[in-house]
């Protein structure tokens, strides 16, 4: 359910429309977006000398479940600390936040600030006016960026500054359900760690009439960062280091080709990702390998019907540990208004800060991307103590393989190319692997013009 709470800067919806900030709400208003004033409190730490509105596109924000509730919860503590900033968030989904921010730019309404999936921050770096978050920060940037983890802060950098800063994060992980196991005869304390364990342990709980396992390979977002976990693992790459499309190499093949065997085999159920989650979340599919975005939603399923835990992502080769890449999103600023890049920037800033991160793992699920977090006691050396189904995830996290991008600035296109026409088809039914992989590469190839 969606809350207007009015604030004491928050413009009246009846006054006219001459302010900027009202002629945003009307527009926003008049194309159906959903709204929510965030309030305001009696203590403020920081911000701009006046009253500013800024505007806050976020996938998460108005779902049900732990992402919106934890995205609310950010909201009001932002408004708790920053009276004299109103943040408009708009809910957006996953799969069109590109596109709708690109529309929204050219018709002059384009947000403040944006959640932002990495599998689509490449072509947004190439199209969107994103504005450095590390200039606007100046010098309060270099303290604020130590302990964040630097690989993806690197990730959202373009000509030498930070763009983009990392924000919900996670990496696929095991789900499994620990009484299914039982039945099946498996000992829950030793879950499968190669894809072979997992096909063996997924043939035991098929024979007990309930599905075996279900990788989320076809993400409803239109991320392709379980493909390149599997990919990855399996040694290969969707591009290479000089930017060459990779994604039909021999290894792809063999990684995507055990994926598709399950299915084949009566292992994997051929159904949507959503269906899947619901047949985990009833305690009728042994094992679901996918984000640990939905920890707070499985955790809350599972409580009082099974008992629900996690362990890494598999191996896909004897010849290398598993190498999972993450999924999640970004913040990135498109105002060129300095007051507002100036909230923006409290905003992020405190999205981004212990207390941020730390709702964010408490609240919804993702992963701490401040290393010390996990081990200080006045953050989450508690909640790690009590909770170990993130653990796993956030043991891999240190090896973490870098998200890839397709290159030109049509990569979420390539992406979306990928997903739909190669990955979806192999992972869900029968199409041959090495001749569907071949051909997509070959018109990615075409599309973004690499070799």
């Amino acid at each position: 359910m969606n809350v207007f709470r009015p604030s004491r800067s928050a413009p009246s919806f009846s006054a006219p429309s001459s302010h900027p900030a009202r002629r945003r709400l009307a527009a926003l208003l008049a194309v159906g977006s959903v709204l929510t004033v965030t309030g305001c409190a009696a203590a403020a730490e920081a911000g701009p000398a006046e009253d500013v509105t800024i505007t806050f596109s976020s996938y998460n924000y108005g779902t049900a479940g732990a992402a919106g509730e934890g995205t609310q919860a950010l909201l009001d503590a932002f408004a708790d600390q920053h009276p004299n900033i109103t943040v408009v968030p708009e809910a957006v989904p996953v799969a069109d936040v590109l596109t709708k921010t690109k529309t929204a730019v050219a018709a002059g309404i384009a947000p403040d600030v944006v959640q932002l999936g990495y599998s689509k921050l490449a072509e947004a770096l190439e199209t969107l006016p994103i504005q450095s978050i590390e200039d606007i920060a100046g010098d309060e940037w270099t303290e604020h960026a130590e302990g964040i983890n630097q690989a993806l802060i690197e990730t959202g950098e373009r000509d030498g500054t930070a763009h983009a800063l990392p924000y919900t994060v996670s990496i696929p992980t095991v789900f499994y359900n620990a009484d299914l196991f039982r039945a099946a005869g498996l000992d829950p304390e030793s879950p499968p760690t190669s894809i072979e364990e997992v096909a063996a342990a997924a043939e035991a709980i098929t024979s007990t009439d309930h599905y075996g396992v279900y990788f989320g390979a076809v993400d409803t977002g239109k991320s392709d960062y379980l493909t390149q976990s599997v990919i990855n693992s399996a040694g290969g790459a969707i591009v290479n280091a000089d930017g060459d499309i990779t994604l039909d190499s021999r290894e792809a093949i063999a990684g995507l080709t055990a994926v598709q065997d399950l299915t084949m085999q009566g292992l994997q159920p051929a159904v949507a990702v959503d269906d899947a989650v619901a047949a985990f979340s009833s305690g009728d599919l042994g094992m679901l390998v996918m984000t640990t975005a939905v920890l707070g939603n499985i955790s809350a399923a599972a409580e009082g019907n099974f008992e629900l835990r996690t362990s890494g992502f598999p191996t896909f080769s004897d010849d290398q540990e598993a190498r999972p890449t993450h999924s999640g999103a970004s913040l990135v600023v498109l105002s060129d208004d300095a007051a507002k890049q100036q909230a923006a920037w409290e905003f992020v800033k405190f999205l981004t800060s212990k207390e941020g991160y730390t709702m964010i793992t408490e609240n919804i699920g993702y992963l701490p991307l401040r290393a010390d977090l996990a081990d200080d006691p006045e953050y989450l050396a508690d909640y790690f103590a009590e909770n170990k189904l993130l653990v796993p995830a956030l043991d891999q996290l240190a090896t973490l393989a870098p998200y890839l991008s397709f290159p030109s600035n049509k990569a979420n296109q390539a992406t979306v190319l990928f997903q739909d026409n190669a990955v979806s088809p192999i992972v869900l039914r029968d199409a041959d692997v090495k001749t569907t992989l071949t051909e997509v590469a070959d018109r990615i190839r075409d599309l973004v013009g690499a070799p």
